[in-house]
């Protein structure tokens, strides 16, 4: 139990500190950064300060449109955009760019709207702010938004890893009592036939008791 414990908390400290690595990873190599807005002169300007920052603009865009077209073509790493832009809006031009891929975006607004602020809270939203934006704020939103999207995934993956590891004990515990009920194994017994079976074919557990479950479904 204690040393299970230790495990869980190594792995924990582990995610932990590549988190840390990948902020400063991301705060300091340059970005693929797409930016929206229908105000031109704003994109010019958000464009110069983000170069500033040692980072590139790989598209632009002036509706919700044209910002989910420039993401489908370039992959950025960040989007940056307006709320208020037609043909969508900009949040639901991040809806539509997240269905795909999962991508980190700041929104930008005029207005310190309450109804705003929660249509804006999806999942990749990872910052909003207001304008006029100075560039130590859009700075400090970048390297805030990078870092917790990193640990986003990395809780995703988790996630992920977890699901998929009770799936696989599902289909072992299914082809093992097909063994108990078939040979009248014992459980013990059934569990070691499944990992002999795994050797001999050099497959993996899972592997082996699939083919056991798929071979009784298409019996019975």
């Amino acid at each position: 139990m204690f040393t299970s414990q230790r495990r869980r908390g190594k792995k924990t400290a582990i995610d932990s500190d590549c988190a840390r690595r990948s902020r400063k990873d991301f705060m300091s190599r340059s970005l693929r950064i797409i930016i929206a807005d229908d105000d031109a002169a704003i994109l010019e300007g958000y464009a110069k300060t983000i170069r500033a920052l040692g980072h590139s603009v790989v598209g632009t865009a002036s509706s919700g449109q044209e910002l989910v077209e420039q993401c489908h073509t370039h992959n950025p790493e960040l989007v940056i955009t307006d709320i208020k832009m037609g043909d969508p809006d900009g949040i639901e031009a991040a809806r539509q760019i997240c269905r795909n891929e999962a991508v980190p975006i700041i929104f930008v607004s005029g207005y310190h709207d309450p109804e705003l602020i929660e249509r804006a809270q999806t999942d990749y939203v990872l910052g909003y702010l207001i304008k006029p934006v100075r560039k130590a704020d859009l700075e400090t939103a970048i390297a805030i938004a990078m870092g917790r999207f990193e640990e986003y995934q990395i809780l995703r993956m988790e996630a992920n890893h977890y699901r998929q590891t009770l799936a696989n004990r599902k289909i072992i515990e299914r082809a093992k009592g097909i063994l108990m009920k078939q040979t009248k194994m014992h459980e013990v017994e059934a569990f070691a036939r499944l990992q002999e079976l795994a050797r001999e074919k050099n497959r993996k557990l899972v592997e082996i008791a699939e083919m056991i479950v798929t071979a009784d479904e298409i019996l019975h």
